[in-house]
């Protein structure tokens, strides 16, 4: 399996830390919805050699509550 389309995420929630997760854009910054609220990420010059091979590293930046 390739790893185009993947990051390593660093930072924010325990749950989310050191997981990779598909990217539909590689390079924008990540938006992901979690526990009724979005964890945002953004790309870093870094690359991670993973077992899914080397990808991205995306580092947290902030929380936001979703509206409601």
């Amino acid at each position: 399996m390739g790893t185009e389309g993947k990051a390593l995420l660093e930072g924010g929630p325990d749950e989310l830390q050191e997981q990779i997760v598909s990217v539909d854009r590689p390079g924008d910054e990540l938006k992901l919805p979690f526990h009724n609220g979005y964890e945002h990420f953004v790309p870093t010059p870094r690359q991670a050699h993973t077992s899914e091979g080397r990808v991205p590293v995306y580092e947290w930046t902030e929380r936001t509550e979703m509206a409601g």
